[in-house]
Formats: structure tokens, C-alpha cells, sequence
């Protein structure tokens, strides 16, 4: 099939792409001229595993191109997908004027039938509002259909997300438009990757109640953990005996320093926010969020009983994505966590495999030294903070850690390491959810 995908953002580009890799011509359209010219020379905007070979292989192959005539792919294409960025506004409500733009051009260009699919993430009711533009908009007798097929993409497990999906949601009020869509995904379909056909409303509001449940997995955990730090149980031990119940489960039960990224934070509050608009309260998810913003800063209440007084201490930090495998520091812990060290008037040594320099542009000028590898990071500091957890933080040299480091105090947000540690290595260690080790 000809497919066109507008928008080259992390959903944009994973899903042409993989559409392409399946075997359908994609045409993936950005009004960023300097992006697409950047994708055809090879150069991808975003990291994630796997998609640089991916995008190298379909290009060559003639299934994938970059185009910023919106016009052209709209007036190629059978089905037209809108994975736009849909960012939250000053009031938390998704901002829709991207897929009111794109609706428009639509309503402009399209000389044939055409699928229009929503990929963003977007409040219930926008299938309709699109309906509304196109028509509105339309130039020539042409008929369309409106599709909602949410993305369910992991940030650093995005390719594999889409070619083994756990399921595939479309929502779409035409049986016809349904069947369609199935034939689109038909070579990833089967008993372990289902088809899901619903109404164009329930699928729209799946993707938000997805996020919202995850998020709040993280934050009961969270909240359980911190009630097992005063009440000296291990978290990790509870989450195993909890997340062993079929109806629980395991996944999502990982104690930390809260969720962050482009999707949880803004999927939650803009829900909390769709709900207002239909009468109807959140306060679940209102207290999600509440407990979210909190946990992010737990490991700065532990710094700050270690260090009442910061000014002038090196703190080092392992860890800035939001979560391993991806560049993305959206909402992350630590941009909260060096704000407020930097606040009090500590030095930084930070290091990320990936995320460096975001986090350079972020703050530029302040008092952060960007380290090349983890050691580095931590020489000459009074503690170091693990906030993200990178296969590379899990078995590092401790003994040289304790040796490059001015006091030995590991704060571990992310649970990567058994207490242990501190009595092997003569290190103090203080976790989420667990007994902190105080060894001098």
C-alpha cells in the first residue's frame, strides 16, 4: 500500500519506517526542510536501537523516502497517517494545532479516497474535529474514513514495539475502513499479536488509559516503597511477592525515582484535563501525578540529611534520559535533581551514554562538568546519584570508585545494586524502598 506519515518525530519516523520494512511504500513528510534533507543524507533526529540501519536498508530499497511537500505525499498516498507532536499547553490540554494544520492540508490536496489515521496521541472526540476540518477545507468531492491506531512504542524498544506488537488497536466506524487496516498490518498479525477493531472513540481513549495505568503502577509501587524505607521491609521483596499474582503482574513494579518522559507525565494531566471538559474527576490520576512529582526528589531528601549544608560539594550523577536506550530527557528526575543541586550551589560531574549534550544545551553555562565515561564522573565527589539504569551502571568497579571519589556515598534510584555492596566495598549506600547502609 502507499502510506504517507506526517511528522518525523520519534512515532512518525519509527512507524514509516517499520511500515516500509513490512513491505509498503512510505513517504514520510516534515515541513522542517533541514530535517528531511537530513534524513535523506542518513542523518536520524532521534536515537533509537536499531532504526539508523533500518532507515539506511528501506531508503535503499526505494520503500521509504523523506519528502517536505506535503501536497505530493498526500496526493500519493492511500492511507495518510498524522504522528504530529500533540504537546501539552499551559492548562495540560493537548495542543492540537498541528493536527488542525495537517487536517486542513488534507482537506486541501487530497484528489482521490483517502484513510486518515491518527497516530498521535490525542484527546478522545479529535477523530471527529478532523472529520469537521477535512470537509470543511475540501476543494474536491472526495470521500475519507477516520482511523484511530494508537502507538504503543517504547522508547529504546520502539522496532521491536511495532513488528511484535502485543496488540494492534484501531478504532474506526467503517467496517469497510477496518478491514483495510487489517490488511495494512496483515504480515505482523497473529494469535501472539492480535487485531484489535474498535469504534473510533474507544480506541482513542485506550492509548490514554494504557499510560495512565502504567503510571500508576509506578507510583503505588513508589508510594509502597517509601512506606518500606520507615518501616524497614525491602521493597524489592514485596514487589516480588505482589508481582507474582497473575492479576498484579511483574512488570511496572520497579521502585524508584518516579516516571518521566514524553508520554506518562503528559498523557496523565492531559486526561485529568479531557476529564474536566466531560465532567468527570481524575482524582486516581490526580494523586498519581502528586506522588510522581514528589518521589523525583526523594533521593535529594537523603543527600540533603547526608549534606545539610551542599554549597561547594562536587556531586556526581550517573544517568540523564528519563530511561536507558534513548536520548530523550523530557520530564526526567534529573533535570528536577540538577536543577536543585545547582540551586543549592553544588558542583556537578554528570555522565550519560547517550544524553550529554541535551543536557549541556539545557543548562548552559552552569557549574556542570559533562564527564566521558562513569569514572570520570565521579572523581573528587561527596556523592553519586544513579538515576538512570544503563546496563553499564549495573556492574561497575566499585573498589575504584570508592578510590576516585572525596566520600564514599552511593544513592542508587533506580535499585540497580544490592546493598551488599557497602559492606564488601566500604561504601554507604542508600536505595528506594530499601534499608540505607551506613558503613562510617
Amino acid at each position: 500500500m502507499n502510506i504517507a506519515v506526517i511528522g518525523t518525530g520519534y512515532v512518525g519516523l519509527v512507524t514509516g519506517t517499520c511500515f516500509a520494512e513490512i513491505g509498503h511504500n512510505v513517504i514520510c513528510v516534515d515541513k522542517d526542510k533541514s530535517k528531511i534533507d537530513n534524513l535523506k543524507k542518513g542523518s536520524l533526529p532521534i536515537y533509537e536501537p536499531g532504526l539508523e540501519e533500518l532507515v539506511a536498508r528501506n531508503t535503499k530499497n526505494s520503500r521509504l523516502s523523506f519528502t517536505a511537500d506535503i501536497k505530493k505525499a498526500i496526493e500519493k498516498s492511500e492511507i495518510i497517517f498524522l504522528a504530529v507532536g500533540t504537546p501539552p499547553e499551559k492548562d495540560y490540554k493537548a495542543d492540537l494545532s498541528a493536527v488542525r494544520s495537517v487536517a486542513a492540508s488534507i482537506g486541501h490536496y487530497a484528489n482521490s479516497n483517502k484513510i486518515v489515521v491518527t497516530k498521535s496521541t490525542v484527546p478522545v472526540g479529535t477523530g471527529d474535529l478532523i472529520a469537521d476540518i477535512i470537509k470543511k477545507n475540501s476543494k474536491k468531492p472526495f470521500q475519507f474514513s477516520i482511523v484511530s491506531n494508537p502507538e504503543f512504542l517504547r522508547e529504546g524498544n520502539a522496532i521491536q514495539d511495532f513488528l511484535e506488537p502485543d496488540r494492534i488497536v484501531v478504532g474506526t466506524d467503517d467496517k469497510k475502513t477496518g478491514a483495510i487496516m487489517k490488511e495494512l498490518y496483515l504480515p505482523i498479525i497473529d494469535d501472539e499479536h492480535p487485531f484489535i477493531l474498535t469504534d473510533l472513540r474507544s480506541a482513542e481513549v485506550i492509548k490514554y488509559a494504557a499510560n495512565a495505568f502504567l503510571a500508576t503502577k509506578i507510583s503505588f509501587i513508589n508510594e509502597i516503597a517509601n512506606f518500606c524505607q520507615k518501616a524497614n521491609a525491602d521493597i524489592s521483596e514485596v514487589a516480588k511477592g505482589i508481582g507474582l499474582d497473575k492479576r498484579i503482574g511483574r512488570k511496572f513494579l520497579n521502585a524508584g525515582i518516579g516516571y518521566g518522559g514524553s508520554c506518562f507525565p503528559k498523557d496523565v494531566r492531559a486526561l485529568i484535563q479531557t476529564g474536566k471538559e466531560h465532567g468527570h474527576s481524575f482524582h486516581l490520576l490526580d494523586a498519581v501525578e502528586k506522588v510522581n512529582d514528589l518521589q523525583k526528589e526523594i533521593l535529594l531528601e537523603k543527600l540533603f540529611k547526608i549534606y545539610p549544608e551542599i554549597t561547594g560539594k562536587t556531586i556526581s550523577i550517573w544517568g540523564l534520559s528519563f530511561k536507558p536506550n534513548t536520548d530523550d530527557i523530557r520530564e526526567a528526575p534529573s533535570i528536577v535533581l540538577i536543577r536543585k543541586l545547582l540551586e543549592n550551589g553544588a558542583k556537578i560531574r554528570a555522565f550519560d551514554p547517550i544524553s550529554n549534550e541535551s543536557v549541556k544545551q539545557k543548562f548552559p553555562g552552569e557549574n556542570i562538568h559533562f564527564a566521558s565515561n562513569p569514572y570520570e564522573a565521579t572523581e573528587g565527589s561527596s556523592a553519586l546519584l544513579i538515576l538512570t539504569e544503563w546496563d553499564e551502571f549495573r556492574s561497575p568497579d566499585f573498589a575504584k570508585i570508592k578510590k576516585l571519589m572525596k566520600e564514599p556515598h552511593i544513592l542508587d534510584g533506580r535499585n540497580l545494586h544490592h546493598p551488599s555492596i557497602a559492606s564488601k566495598h566500604q561504601i554507604n549506600y542508600y536505595s528506594i524502598g530499601r534499608k540505607d547502609i551506613i558503613i562510617s
